[in-house]
């Protein structure tokens, strides 16, 4: 067993000046490694630190009869340099900027949008004013309110059932009205 394997086992045991010595005698090593991955002195630097707080907690892990324990020393800090890249290449692909030409419409409406939608309203409106009271309120409640009919027949204090109808007729009366004021209706 050499001195690596020795000082992991202390490591895995608890010992932290182990830790120290395993530092000591690899970290230029795994340094030199992740700056050749990274080609950032201080990702680097992380990555380095990030491998011995590994190395702390996994030490149990290393098992001699798959590697020696430079090589796994050496393929902790290669996938936490890899891990970086990769974390890197996700950050930057979120953080693209739009292109200058991106031109994004308007979600307000224009004047004549607006002129349509305030006719469409006057027609439904009007069209309301035709359809018996109950199944205006019911319409009311239920579309412009935005209750479900549930809500709708505890609110009027009707059966389900009634509302229920009272919205299904309504709504034909409704179609037929705008339909005669020429008008598709909803």
């Amino acid at each position: 067993m050499d001195s690596l394997e020795h000082l992991l086992k202390d490591v895995a045991a608890g010992d932290q000046a182990a830790l120290g010595y395993l530092y000591d005698s690899t970290c230029r090593r795994v340094f030199g490694l992740a700056l050749s991955i990274l080609r950032d002195h201080h990702a680097a630097q992380e990555v380095t630190l990030d491998v011995y707080v590994r190395v702390w907690e996994q030490a149990r892990r290393f098992d001699p009869s798959r590697g020696s324990a430079a090589t796994w020393l050496l393929t902790l800090a290669h996938h936490q340099a890899i891990d970086r890249v990769r974390s890197r290449r996700r950050q930057s692909l979120r953080e693209l900027p739009l292109e200058p030409e991106f031109d994004l419409p308007d979600p307000r409406p224009g004047p004549e949008e607006e002129s349509r939608d305030a006719e469409s309203a006057r027609r439904v409106r009007l069209a309301l004013q035709s359809i018996p009271d109950e199944q205006r309120r019911a319409i009311v409640a239920a579309y412009f309110d935005g209750l479900s009919h549930t809500e709708v027949a505890a609110a009027l204090g009707q059966p389900l059932g009634t509302v229920k109808t009272r919205i299904r007729t309504g709504m034909a009366a409704l179609r037929r009205a705008l339909a005669a004021a020429g008008d598709a209706g909803p």
